[in-house]
């Protein structure tokens, strides 16, 4: 018996899990399912569930929650030995003003938890950090805590994003036109680019086929940054920023387009599985 909790692809019983955690109907139902798909939003206690009782669940996303958040991330990158920008984690303001970073600036700052950008702070000047770091404060106020400072990289306004669903990978530049901002994603202002520098995206596209065999993920969005600094002089290294568990699907053909490909994905890991 297939068991989906996804809201979107049918099997032999499906069950909803949104909003509630699950029961012991749910499992006892996951306990006589040959494989459970879990929907992309799946909560800590359905995963944990779901992957101690069965042996066969889709997606993998064990480090989404044995790594979590952006401060997690970075310890995961650290673990698998995964080229990323230079970086100091923080537990609070107070962690910080004891050992503050030795890097210089500019740097980014990026509260532990958030989307699109809306917790990311470049701080190219004292000014600005101090702008930053009040920020955090104000974060720290209402009960969030853990930051991190990443070294700026000159990027020449653009990331790539590698999309991971299954085993189909999908990878577009995001390019930024306006040089006074900062961050290339779509919520920034920034337009999609599928084709430019092919050499580039085949080396994250490697780097990503390796994380995923390391780790078993199977359901995400990289986000990859390229030194031009570096890459002037002919060294082509992709730098891993990010994990997104929940992405954008511009880039996918959209909503429609995502749903298709994650649906030919579970079918071709079923087959696996049998």
């Amino acid at each position: 018996m297939i068991l989906s909790f996804h809201p979107i692809i049918e099997a032999d019983k499906n069950i909803l899990c949104a909003g509630r955690q699950p029961d012991e109907d749910d499992l006892a139902a996951i306990r006589r399912a040959e494989a459970v798909i879990l929907p992309q939003g799946c909560s800590e206690a359905l995963y944990r569930m779901a992957r101690a009782n069965c042996r066969n669940i889709f997606p993998n996303l064990d480090v989404r929650f044995d790594y979590p958040g952006k401060c997690g991330q970075i310890r995961l990158f650290r673990e698998l030995r995964v080229a990323h920008p230079a970086t100091e984690l923080y537990a609070s303001l107070a962690d910080f003003r004891s050992r503050p970073p030795a890097m210089p600036l500019p740097v980014v700052i990026k509260l532990d938890w958030g989307g699109q950008g809306e917790t990311v702070f470049k701080a190219a000047d004292a000014p600005a950090m101090d702008h930053a770091l009040a920020r955090v404060a104000a974060c720290e106020a209402t009960g969030q805590s853990g930051f991190l400072v990443q070294q700026w990289i000159p990027d020449g306004g653009r990331s790539l994003r590698v999309t991971v669903i299954g085993r189909r990978r999908i990878a577009y530049w995001r390019v930024q036109p306006d040089p006074s901002r900062f961050g290339a994603s779509l919520a920034a202002g920034g337009h999609i680019d599928p084709d430019a520098d092919p050499a580039l995206q085949a080396a994250a596209l490697a780097a990503v086929d390796d994380f995923c065999r390391r780790s078993g993920l199977q359901l995400a969005g990289f986000d990859f940054l390229f030194d031009t600094r570096r890459l002037e002089q002919g060294h082509i290294e992709p730098l891993m920023l990010e994990i997104n568990y929940f992405f954008g699907r511009s880039g996918l053909g959209g909503s429609e387009g995502y749903y298709r490909i994650l649906e030919e994905q579970v079918s071709a890991w079923l087959v696996t599985r049998r």
